[in-house]
């Protein structure tokens, strides 16, 4: 590799990162707006024009605050788990196929289930290093639930690849191109985006973070920068996610601005679900995963499997 390739390669990287971090700014913005209309009120209106500057002087004050420690925390593991945790979610967005400069990873969908397992542990060591008990429940909690939902999610995934017999996520806007596998696999995009909430620790799926319960969950400890970095890695996730949905069940990658509502939509949908729905109790969220989920996914890639063995003979 020339070392213009290398150059190029590394400054996708950093457009790439920039215009993650800036969407999930905005992201913020969006869902503190769409909240604040579900619930009768505007929302962050005064800092610049309909509060459009609110997200960077939230990130001025989380930035600058006071940086705590807490004194029998495992000081380590306690700094460096956010900061791999953000790390990570900035990474999988590697996975995406470019024009230029980062190539077409023929496996990608397997480095994306890679990467979101390994998420699990950036949560067990910040609600462990914290040394705190409610920050360890918190995270044990959260790690339940991922695990639990990563199971049914990777089956739905499998259905949607068994389909195109590839791991490449150029495949699909190839196989998309007259009908959507929304259209052919609804009860499975269906599944897939309540699996999606689930993972990302969303509404009603947020017992990493129930407040009423757990005082904030496994990042009670964290404070200032190290709490932002918690913070960017959970909503590049759901951008991320959005994103994913749209290639695997809304017709592929594509330049069009088309692609990007898409996008923006499903992202929309996690706000508006947070907004009009309570908290699961945690016994029925482990039954839904469990006894509904699992059985539903496994049933449905039998019946593709049988479909597809019906066809090759």
């Amino acid at each position: 590799m020339q070392f213009n390739e290398i150059l190029i390669l590394m400054l996708n990287m950093i457009i790439l990162m920039v215009g993650v971090l800036i969407s999930v700014a905005f992201l913020t913005l969006m869902e503190r707006k769409v909240l604040g209309y579900i619930q009768f009120r505007k929302g962050p209106n005064k800092v610049g024009i309909i509060g459009v500057v609110q997200p960077f002087s939230d990130a001025i004050k989380l930035f600058s605050k006071e940086f705590f420690i807490p004194l029998k925390s495992n000081y380590l593991y306690f700094l460096m788990s956010p900061i791999f945790s953000l790390s990570l979610s900035l990474f999988i967005w590697m996975i995406i196929p470019y024009l230029e400069g980062l190539n077409f990873l023929g496996l990608g969908v397997l480095l994306f289930l890679c990467c979101l397992s390994f998420g699990v542990y950036m949560v067990m060591l910040s609600g462990w290093s914290s040394n705190s008990n409610f920050a360890m429940l918190g995270a044990i909690r959260a790690i339940a639930q991922t695990i639990s939902y990563e199971v049914s999610l990777i089956f739905l995934f499998l259905c949607v690849i068994f389909l195109i017999l590839c791991f490449n996520l150029m495949e699909f806007k190839f196989y998309q191109e007259y009908v959507s596998f929304w259209v052919l696999l609804m009860p499975i995009a269906m599944g897939v985006f309540v699996s999606m909430l689930a993972e990302c620790n969303r509404t009603p799926f947020d017992f990493a973070e129930g407040e009423s319960e757990l005082v904030s969950g496994f990042n009670v400890e964290y404070v200032g920068s190290e709490f932002a970095f918690i913070f960017l890695s959970e909503y590049s996730m759901i951008l991320f996610m959005s994103l994913i949905f749209v290639i695997k069940f809304w017709g592929g990658i594509s330049l069009m601005s088309l692609f990007f509502v898409k996008v923006m939509f499903i992202s929309f949908l996690f706000i508006w679900v947070r907004g009009i729905l309570p908290r699961y109790r945690y016994d029925k969220l482990m039954f839904l995963t469990w006894k509904i989920y699992l059985p539903f996914s496994l049933n449905f890639l039998l019946l593709i499997l049988m479909g597809l063995s019906l066809n090759w003979n």
